[in-house]
């Protein structure tokens, strides 16, 4: 996989890392949901950010923190993004798992090629969804 080099003190990238760390806290909701290990902000087109997290529960009904702060971006009225960061719970950055990669595919579908998304802050480490997801719908 060809990973972008980015300058870390990019503001973009850390006003999103910083964003993302302000609404990432693990919560108990009860004894079948938990919230908050992962969280996610999303730059959209606008310049916006968008934060969410995710919400684990003992089934399959819970949600990404990826999906989370798109959902809060649709919400919001907009469909567009250009990057992507997630907070891992152990604090280090992760790549959207494949369904989150599907929506943002769906949402984007004839250029989301090039949505960044940073796969290791500390080292500035940037793929692309294209990258990620080279070959959607054979």
């Amino acid at each position: 996989m060809k990973e972008l080099q980015v300058k870390i003190m990019d503001k973009t990238w850390r006003k999103m890392s910083e964003a993302a760390k302000k609404v990432q806290g693990f919560t108990a909701i009860g004894p079948h949901m938990e919230a908050g290990g992962v969280a996610t902000a999303v730059l959209a087109e606008s310049g916006k950010i968008y934060t969410g997290v995710c919400v684990d529960t003992a089934c399959g009904l819970g949600v990404c923190a990826e999906c989370s702060a798109l959902f809060n971006m649709i919400t919001n009225g907009e469909t567009r993004i250009s990057r992507i960061l997630a907070l891992m719970a152990d604090g280090k950055n992760g790549a959207p798992c494949g369904a989150c990669r599907e929506f943002i595919v769906q949402l984007m579908e004839k250029d989301y090629q090039n949505v960044e998304v940073m796969l290791d802050y500390e080292r500035g480490k940037v793929a692309t969804i294209g990258e990620l997801t080279p070959e959607w719908w054979l």
